[in-house]
């Protein structure tokens, strides 16, 4: 089993600790990567913002950021191989949650899905051919379509019943997807 490491910068993230903990453990396994190890923030919009722009150069608070290892090879023999860090925005989770009829603990399911994907070097940005394989491991780890699905319309698997393209449920979510395309 993988070794997740999940540090709790958020004074509210006893709950969420717990759900990232469990499921990156099943996400590292479910990619083959038992025995690795992987480090999770879970923290605040503020200090996501601060590394956000840090790191990236965008001054703006975020989902999820991944941090990659870069090496495939433990840095010193017999120990495990560490990926890599991943932080999460709970207050981003906890909004997108409730405005998309989503749980918290599937919201945040699927930041660390995208997150650890980017640690293993699936980087959709590159072309529209990486992001439909990324778009497709998501959801083989999800069950169900992941953010990129969500985010560009990538794929046609089908969706939790209840939700749109978007991810939206019911009337309100089609009213909110309608007026944020005008």
């Amino acid at each position: 089993m993988a070794t997740v490491h999940v540090n709790l910068e958020h004074p509210e993230g006893g709950y969420a600790a717990r759900v990232v903990r469990a499921k990156a453990a099943e996400f590292m396994d479910k990619l083959g990567m038992q025995g690795a190890e992987v480090s999770i923030l879970i923290t605040t919009d503020l200090r996501i913002r601060k590394l956000n722009r840090q790191f990236r150069g965008k001054n703006k608070a975020t989902d999820v950021l991944s941090f990659p290892a870069g090496d495939d090879t433990p840095s010193i023999p017999g120990q495990p191989l560490y990926v890599g860090d991943v932080a999460i925005s709970l207050d981003i989770a906890r909004r997108r949650a409730a405005e998309d009829g989503r749980s918290l603990a599937f919201e945040l399911s699927r930041y660390l899905a995208h997150g650890i994907l980017h640690l293993l070097g699936y980087d959709h940005e590159r072309s529209e051919r990486e992001a439909r394989a990324m778009a497709k491991r998501e959801a083989e780890l999800l069950g169900v379509p992941g953010m990129l699905e969500d985010a560009k319309g990538v794929g046609d698997r089908v969706r939790p019943p209840g939700t749109s393209r978007k991810g939206r449920s019911g009337v309100e979510g089609q009213a909110k997807a309608r007026r944020r395309s005008r």
